[in-house]
């Protein structure tokens, strides 16, 4: 059974991104001539606030290979430039289930994550007491399910086959999200795999489909053909987002932190809608793409600006925590969670305060 969800409306979440206040003329300040290596960066960019020094929080980071407004803020190394004399650790991590794994070991601070990972962290058995602290984008055509025999046009079509996904991922909910309401959840093998082993195992001809992201989706579109995407299982009842958590007491203790890397991420998030093709060079640089690759990657997406964030459909009402719940008892009978965890915990996994204080 689906999960009931309102999905946020596209029509706000399309709205013009409006700036802090400060514009941030990129032009000049992003390195011409860049390589597509993330080291190859000088730092040029300013602040989009006034920097304080007195912030000297350490801050361990994962970020994830997806094209929203934190890889253009670890690019820009915005967070460093703002707060100079904070100890800031960036972590790359693959998928969902590995932000599980270092938020379960307490070895990360703050992460980018998925929606159903997220979910996954704050119910049992591992109930760690992690806050979703903004919301990067809503998830459309960017995750989708490839199929690989050009015969298969439908969900139905790979009845009997293989289909890989990363397990406990966005991607992963939303296939189960499809397979359930199409009555196919036992008459598929659904398999858990990174996504650069899905490329592998894809070219060995070891699976038939796979419900993936970028840069594997593009790649795997050059043989194949997607039959369904995110948007179609929001359209279900499951929308599915990007988020970034932070364990409850990073947040408590950092509140300056907090406050400086909210306006450092919405500038992030300004500049993947009102200046999308400066923003799609520090996504080249972070994926390894060319910035013309990484523009055609944003269409698949929407990105909330900091207004929209503090709005009643994600952190100014109960949007998000709706969301939250109803993945949860969708994990729970899929058996990817031992239960649901008490009401209270998906209602206050959205972090409101800080987004509020800084919102115009």
């Amino acid at each position: 059974m689906s999960p009931t969800v309102t999905r946020p409306r596209s029509a706000t979440l399309r709205l013009a991104a409006a700036s802090l206040g400060l514009v941030m003329a990129l032009s000049g300040c992003v390195q011409s001539g860049r390589t597509s290596h993330p080291d190859n960066f000088e730092g040029s960019v300013a602040c989009p606030v006034e920097p304080d020094p007195s912030i000297t929080s350490t801050a361990r980071i994962a970020w994830q290979a997806i094209p929203n407004g934190d890889l253009v803020v670890k690019d820009l190394e915005l967070l460093e430039t703002c707060m100079p004399n904070a100890d800031i650790t960036w972590m790359k991590m693959n998928s969902g289930g590995d932000v599980i794994q270092a938020f379960g070991s307490d070895s990360v601070d703050i992460s980018q994550v998925g929606s159903s990972p997220a979910v996954k962290s704050a119910s049992p058995p591992l109930s760690k007491d992690v806050k979703v602290i903004w919301v990067s984008d809503v998830i459309g055509a960017a995750e989708s399910l490839i199929a690989k025999d050009p015969e298969v046009e439908t969900l139905a079509d790979l009845s009997g086959k293989t289909i890989a996904v990363p397990f406990g991922s966005t991607a992963h909910y939303s296939l189960l999200t499809a397979l359930g309401e199409e009555g196919l959840t036992s008459d598929v093998r659904v398999i858990n795999l990174a996504t650069d082993a899905i490329l592998a195992a894809w070219q060995r001809d070891e699976i038939d489909a796979a419900w993936v992201w970028e840069p594997t989706l593009t790649q795997l579109v050059e043989t194949g053909h997607p039959i369904l995407s995110s948007e179609d299982s929001a359209g279900l009842g499951a929308p599915t987002f990007d988020l970034i958590a932070g364990t409850s007491t990073f947040i408590e203790d950092n509140p300056d932190f907090l406050r400086m890397w909210t306006q450092v991420q919405a500038e992030g998030t300004r500049l993947m809608n009102e200046e999308p093709e400066l923003a799609a060079v520090s996504i080249g640089v972070q994926l390894g793409i060319t910035p013309e690759e990484a523009t055609k990657l944003l269409d698949g997406y929407q990105y909330p600006t900091l207004e929209e964030q503090a709005g009643p459909e994600l952190f100014g009402g109960d949007g998000l925590s709706t969301a939250f719940a109803s993945t949860a008892e969708f994990l729970e009978q899929q058996r990817e969670i031992d239960a649901l965890a008490e009401d209270s915990v998906y209602e206050k996994m959205p972090y409101a305060d800080t987004i509020e204080e800084v919102a115009p």
